[in-house]
């Protein structure tokens, strides 16, 4: 329906002040500013003697919102400057309160110099407009008012995905409070996707690379997770690996034995991992899986799907060409077309890592060593004032019973 409300907009002239009426724009005691909020648009009809003074303004001194919108092209015997923008459009703001969708926006008057001249002979006059949309309608003999939300807009809404990838505790339960490591710990990583009014979907970790910075690009790296999804780290001497079953199919959790870059003095890691999503009935494939190394049967697995998705793992090339720099990637029609991102980049970090103490059997026999010394020394400071004390006690008998003559 192509419904319209009308709203003038008032403003404080410099010669007076003037109350803009609902009348007609070509009407007598037409406003010098009116503003027409129609359903999807907002449309700005200024007069050229927008002061009352007889002096026309120049349309190319008048813009509209924060980004500067120019008016549209006018014949120069017409004595109106007109916008016409969409309500999203140039700049506006959007303020939802408990009955209304208000958009606000402003019009400029910034008078510049004409040709050579430094002078300027009008006013800078900033001019506030708002349209006011209700966000209910009544049922009555009339027909109901349509929502003014764009199915769009409502369809952007419901399909907006938010990813995370946190560090957890080891029994799963809460996010870990404290980032340090010490080497030969373990690292247990949780990659989320929430879906909110979308339909259910599925989370993979597609590739995960540790740097010592933040910036995913920086040398030297590590790979984790490779080939869309294979747990590469795992092939090493670590066992790192995804765990199975999932809490759910948006989740997805997996181990990483902590590691630092060998002369790099830093001790700190920053995990930035590639994150997808497919149909949650969609059935595992080569590209789309979480698969792991296990060295006792030497052998991958996947969390779920047949084991023949993983045999590519052993191959370096499951389907296309593995990329180090995650987040390069190409959104087919249909996605861009349903406004959602399927896909993500997400950094987890910096992972500190502390200095290992000493072994116990060495600490025991260190303690052992420094209370044996400590020992020593006591029993010497014990024999010296023994050692005093006799001293003392003979000198004072020898000077008791031989009196000096």
């Amino acid at each position: 329906m192509a419904l319209s409300y009308g709203l003038f907009v008032c403003f404080l002239l410099w010669a007076g002040t003037e109350l803009c009426c609902s009348q007609p724009i070509l009407q007598t005691g037409t406003p010098r500013v009116v503003v027409e909020c129609l359903e999807a648009q907002l449309l700005v009809i200024v007069s050229k003697d927008l002061f009352g003074t007889g002096k026309l303004i120049r349309p190319a001194d008048l813009t509209l919102g924060p980004e500067d919108c120019e008016p549209l092209d006018s014949v120069d015997t017409n004595d109106v400057v007109r916008f016409e923008v969409g309500l999203h459009e140039c700049g506006n703001s959007l303020q939802v309160t408990e009955d209304a969708l208000v958009y606000s926006t402003f019009l400029l008057h910034n008078p510049r110099p004409v040709g050579n001249l430094s002078i300027v002979r009008t006013n800078r006059v900033e001019v506030p407009i708002e349209c006011r949309f209700p966000r209910q309608g009544n049922v009555s003999s009339h027909g109901i008012l349509p929502t003014w939300v764009p199915f769009r807009t409502t369809v952007f809404s419901e399909e907006k995905l938010v990813f995370s990838l946190y560090l957890m505790e080891e029994n799963w339960s809460s996010k870990k409070r404290s980032p340090t490591f010490q080497l030969g710990d373990t690292a247990h990583l949780q990659a989320e996707v929430h879906t909110g009014s979308h339909v259910p979907l599925r989370l993979f970790v597609d590739h995960c690379v540790a740097t010592p910075t933040p910036n995913r690009n920086a040398s030297p790296y590590h790979t984790i997770v490779d080939f869309h999804g294979c747990l590469v780290d795992g092939l090493s001497d670590a066992s790192s690996a995804f765990k199975a079953p999932r809490p759910g199919p948006e989740t997805l959790q997996f181990t990483v034995d902590v590691f630092h870059f060998a002369n790099d003095s830093r001790n700190m890691i920053y995990i930035t991992c590639h994150l997808k999503v497919t149909s949650a009935d969609h059935v595992p494939d080569q590209l789309n899986k979480a698969c792991s190394f296990s060295k006792s049967s030497n052998s991958w697995s996947p969390v779920e799907g047949t084991a023949d998705i993983c045999h590519c793992c052993n191959k370096g090339s499951c389907g296309s060409r593995s990329r180090r720099l995650v987040g390069q990637r190409q959104e087919s029609a249909s996605r861009r077309r349903r406004h959602v991102t399927e896909e993500a980049d997400v950094t987890v970090g910096p992972l500190i890592f502390l200095e290992k103490t000493a072994n116990p059997d060495m600490e025991e026999s260190t303690s052992s060593l420094t209370s044996l010394m400590l020992g020593l020394v006591l029993a010497m400071v014990a024999f010296l004032t023994l050692a005093n004390i006799v001293l003392g006690l003979a000198k004072w008998r020898r000077a008791a019973f031989h009196p000096v003559k």
